[in-house]
């Protein structure tokens, strides 16, 4: 028999290569029950997806002669396409993402991180293939995959906001940005034009913490970003709670009128709600998209 303290020592060593947020998630992903399903969407593959009017130019091959002949109508049988494809993700790494209000709360990166890579399990599951922008990795599949996204996603935060960027995005491809989208909207503005210029469709998560929608502060406070670029002391805080509520609000609307004009989905998503709620929206519109 080997020596106990040893055996333990071997076994931490194997469980270390596994990153704790790549556990985090594979229990958020097996808590998400999805039902048998393809990408709804017509091509080559085995799997009937459904009936279309035939239209001129179609084979004769190719019409349903059954279906067709009860009603006085031809029709057409599609298959779902089966191809994988691509789908890249952007975890905002900055140290905006950093806060949690209570202890009690996760860090709003360490959410998005889990709700991305939760995604990706569930989509890699469904042979797609997933990449993470900004970190040099391109969608690929798999498990080892799986692993580099962990690593990736767990490094030390960058920058005082994130900044997306539609840059490593394949054309006519996927997406999912995932951040505070407290920064400057510029850039969020500038990457979902470009990607829908590439006809990449997508989905966009806004990651808040709850004091951040509730504002609770009154008095004396001196407010600081995570990084401390920015500090801002005043007497009177609850002076400030209306006009901050109103930016929110109005942040918000821009975020998601963005999202209808290039033809994205947006999701507001709070750290004290289950985790569980923007997996399945997430993963739910991207099977949508086109």
């Amino acid at each position: 028999m080997s020596d106990p303290a040893a055996l333990r020592a071997r076994a931490e060593g194997l469980a270390g290569a596994f990153p704790p947020l790549l556990a985090g998630a594979r229990h958020l992903a097996a808590s998400v029950v999805l039902g048998a399903h393809g990408r709804r969407r017509p091509g080559q593959g085995d799997e009937f997806w459904q009936y279309r009017p035939a239209i001129p130019g179609d084979e004769a091959r190719s019409i349903d002669w059954r279906r067709s002949g009860r009603s006085d109508a031809h029709f057409v049988r599609q298959k779902e396409w089966q191809a994988a494809q691509s789908v890249s993700l952007w975890i905002d790494p900055s140290a905006s993402m950093a806060f949690a209000s209570d202890s009690a709360l996760p860090e709003k990166r360490y959410r998005a991180a889990e709700l991305g890579l939760a995604l990706a399990i569930l989509l890699v599951r469904g042979g797609e293939r997933v990449g993470l922008m900004g970190h040099d990795l391109p969608a690929r599949g798999g498990e080892v995959q799986l692993m580099r996204l962990a690593a990736a996603m767990e490094a030390d935060p960058d920058g005082e906001y994130g900044e997306p960027t539609a840059r490593e995005m394949p054309s006519r491809s996927r997406a999912a940005f995932v951040s505070d989208f407290l920064g400057d909207i510029s850039a969020a503005r500038a990457a979902l034009t470009e990607a829908a210029d590439r006809g990449v469709s997508g989905v966009m998560i806004q990651v808040l913490d709850p004091q951040e929608e509730a504002f609770p502060f009154d008095g004396r406070t001196v407010f600081e970003s995570m990084g401390g670029g920015i500090r801002h002391e005043t007497l009177k805080a609850r002076d400030l709670r209306d006009r901050y509520l109103d930016r929110l609000a109005e942040r918000k609307a821009d975020l998601a009128d963005l999202c209808r004009a290039t033809g994205w989905q947006y999701h507001c998503h709070h750290t004290n709600t289950p985790a569980t709620q923007a997996l399945l929206w997430a993963y739910s519109a991207l099977e949508r998209v086109v």
